[in-house]
């Protein structure tokens, strides 16, 4: 154990003392809090307002695309119906007007079905095009209503909103949404848990490269053991990184919260309501939230924590040992490219099985599956525990996770025992499997 805790603090001051490492920790934050600024500004700036013309030769439309003017939108109607329709198509090329809607005149209102054109420049958008379609068939179904002798009115008056009220068998009120919160938790604990495992993961692989570039393993190895110096980068690696990602931490929720006094960011409700309108809704909201954090305080939150922890330690301590046999079989991470995607692709398929299973069945065959292999339950997993999950389940998940970790550095050993000495060549498969009978 003395050797391996050598190992630990030569490989946690080596990562700490480097320049980039203290550059990057203090300046990552910086960074994300100006580039979520930048953005939010860009966000917060008004969208030119886009003109279109229509040329209505039927006279049914115009009025109610006109009306839309009305609503706040990126998009201003202009009537322009007694306008050469050749010198709009040619304003249109001259970029005067944003598009040019052609409605042409006809008896038959089943030709508006197949006949409107649009004409620009560039493809509209389908949420513009829907929305047109969708003002000039409800026009066109108002009056279909009225020739039939129907009372629009009394249709609208008898079109009925549902809004079912959610409750569970114990007679207690629930929230909707609450599904999406629980895969929110659970799939951001394990977004951390991949970033980390591709960042550090990465410094692990290159930290054994560069010792093996540099021939100071050939020193290292007479008197440490393969397994006592992988055991050793790994933990060390991760110090570093974990310290680094609490730095970040305590860094970006010190600028946000000296950005909110600074600029006096106002969370509350900006719209001017009447006193009982606004009363009303704040007792609406009040009730809500309420039931959201009742609903959330219920949630296996110990679980959930402890949970996170196992899990990135183990998912952590796992895929850095496939880094650390790639860094000892290549000599430089040009050649390591070729062994990286077996490595990705877990973690890439995790994260579909968990948005895609999880949240809608997170206790069936696929979820439960996925929740147990090594390889994909460190992210699946951590999707299931907010939903309740037996712990049988995570004690079998959280054995097969750490039994195969020490079983892939046993094997990433025997490659680095011999690949650390392997100079000027790229390893294949069938060499690397070779490695592994010496």
């Amino acid at each position: 154990m003395s050797i391996i805790s050598l190992i630990i603090k030569r490989e946690f001051i080596a990562k700490v003392r480097n320049k980039s490492f203290i550059v990057m920790t203090f300046l990552s934050p910086l960074l994300f809090v100006g580039i979520a600024a930048f953005v939010g500004y860009l966000s917060s700036m008004k969208a030119e307002t886009k003109q279109i013309a229509i040329h209505d030769e039927s006279g049914l439309f115009v009025k109610d695309f006109i009306a839309e003017n009305n609503k706040k939108g990126e998009y201003k109607y202009l009537d322009l119906t007694l306008v050469n329709t050749q010198v709009l198509k040619d304003s249109i090329t001259s970029e005067g007007y944003e598009g040019l809607l052609l409605i042409p005149k006809t008896t038959n209102r089943a030709d508006f079905e197949s006949n409107i054109q649009f004409i620009s420049n560039s493809s509209p958008s389908i949420s513009f095009i829907e929305k047109v379609q969708n003002v000039i068939g409800n026009k066109i179904t108002n009056i279909n209503l009225v020739q039939a002798q129907l009372d629009t009115l009394a249709i609208k008056k008898a079109q009925s909103v549902v809004n079912i009220k959610l409750a569970k068998a114990s007679g207690e009120q629930s929230v909707k949404g609450l599904n999406e919160i629980k895969i929110a938790i659970g799939g951001g604990f394990g977004y951390l848990i991949m970033m980390f495992i591709i960042i550090y993961g990465n410094m692990v692989m290159r930290s054994v490269i560069e010792e093996k570039t540099n021939r100071i393993i050939e020193i290292i190895i007479s008197s440490v053991k393969p397994f006592q110096l992988m055991i050793g980068k790994i933990i060390g690696t991760s110090l570093a990184g974990i310290l680094q990602f609490v730095i970040w931490a305590v860094i970006g929720l010190s600028l946000m919260f000296a950005a909110s006094l600074f600029f006096g960011v106002n969370v509350g409700p900006t719209a001017k309501l009447p006193p009982e309108l606004m009363h009303q809704a704040q007792q609406e909201f009040a009730s809500t939230a309420q039931t959201y954090i009742k609903e959330l305080w219920n949630l296996p939150i110990a679980n959930i924590l402890l949970g996170f922890i196992v899990y990135f330690i183990g998912g952590y301590f796992l895929y850095s040992s496939f880094y650390a046999a790639i860094g000892a079989a290549v000599d430089n991470q040009t050649d390591s490219q070729q062994f990286l995607l077996p490595i990705i692709m877990p973690l890439m398929l995790s994260v579909y099985v968990g948005f895609f299973s999880v949240m809608n069945d997170p206790h069936g065959t696929i979820a439960v599956v996925f929740s147990m292999i090594p390889l994909t339950s460190p992210i699946v997993m951590l999707m299931r525990i907010p939903f309740g999950v037996p712990l049988w389940q995570i004690a079998i998940s959280v054995t097969l996770l750490f039994a195969t970790f020490f079983a892939v550095v046993w094997f990433a050993a025997k490659i680095y025992r011999v690949g650390i000495l392997m100079y000027g060549k790229k390893p294949t498969w069938r060499e690397l499997y070779k490695w592994l009978k010496y």
